[in-house]
């Protein structure tokens, strides 16, 4: 077993330096997390992909309990929405884990093929959703205006489902693609409503995903702490900070860089 002087010995500053800019950036923009973590993990340090989507889901999980008990504690959480959520989130992730589990056994590059052109797909998407929320937003609301409770139910289980695939894969997507849609299907549900439904879901999802890639031997708990120790006092100061942040030069400036790098790591 590794001692705490070995664990000391192999800490790198530069993990909590990474956690504590993505943090900031996630205290700005409130979003940004997995799609900033998981690519710096992969591309600076060589982080396996498998280790960086588990260990960043188990980060992704840790984090947003803090920011569900804040929203639980001011009655910013629609319940409601988020069982629907985690109604399909749920089965999906467990689905996706044990297909995960089984291709690493049978093909272990395969399994890692899958999570990085996920991850790449991922990250399109997201920068697709910041840069054109408004103009997605339209589009969705002409086609889902005056659905009934029980469709919109169905839908909301749909993109749980959509969500744990995705997020189970590539710790992506569960933020900016998760608002969007859930801005569209529940126009009349005030936003940090739809904020804390949103964030209490991912808590969950992400716990669950993160296990199961715990499970598969796909977690650094050095580098989870390493991580936590800059992300906190990153999200504190960069929340603190967003007010006097130009958000619209901020997000354009994130989709574009989750675009680059979706790009490089689809092709």
């Amino acid at each position: 077993m590794t001692s705490i002087f070995d664990a000391l010995h192999t800490f790198n500053p530069l993990y909590s330096l990474s956690g504590f800019v993505v943090g900031a950036l996630v205290g700005f923009t409130g979003v940004g997390g997995g799609a900033l973590m998981t690519p710096i993990l992969m591309l600076f340090f060589g982080i396996a992909p498998a280790t960086a989507v588990g260990t960043d889901l188990l980060y992704a999980a840790i984090t947003k309990s803090n920011g569900t008990l804040v929203h639980a504690l001011n009655g910013t959480v629609d319940w409601r929405i988020t069982r629907r959520l985690a109604y399909g989130s749920i089965p999906a992730t467990i689905v996706t884990l044990l297909t995960l589990a089984w291709m690493g056994k049978s093909a272990g590059h395969a399994a890692n093929g899958l999570i990085t052109s996920a991850l790449g797909f991922a990250l399109l998407l997201t920068a697709v959703a910041i840069l054109f929320r408004r103009w997605i937003l339209d589009h969705i609301a002409r086609h889902t205006d005056g659905l009934s409770d029980l469709q919109t139910c169905w839908l909301t289980i749909a993109l749980g489902a959509f969500l744990g695939v995705i997020v189970s894969i590539s710790s992506v997507g569960a933020g900016a693609l998760g608002m969007t849609v859930l801005l569209a299907l529940y126009p009349r549900v005030q936003t940090v409503r739809l904020v804390g439904s949103d964030i209490a879901h991912a808590v969950p999802l992400t716990l669950v995903a993160g296990f199961g890639h715990w499970m598969m031997g796909g977690v650094n708990w050095l580098l989870l702490f390493s991580l936590l120790i800059g992300s906190l006092p990153g999200i504190a100061i960069g929340s603190h900070l967003a007010a006097r942040v130009p958000d619209r030069f901020l997000r354009p400036v994130l989709a574009t860089m989750m675009a680059v790098v979706g790009l490089k790591l689809s092709i």
